[in-house]
């Protein structure tokens, strides 16, 4: 699954051609959150406001 990830963000900063670098961090750190964010629910750890 790891590897499926790295080839995604690859793919997306190949495209992104003509975008700043600094959009292209935004959209590396924003999949990156979704991506564990995916994780962290599918194995229903409980990180809502009444956790804390």
């Amino acid at each position: 699954m790891a590897a499926a990830i790295v080839r995604a963000f690859s793919r997306v900063s190949e495209t992104i051609v003509g975008a700043s670098e600094t959009l292209k961090i935004l959209l590396i750190f924003g999949l990156a959150g979704l991506a564990i964010s995916l994780l962290l629910a599918s194995y229903g750890l409980d990180l809502s406001a009444g956790f804390f």
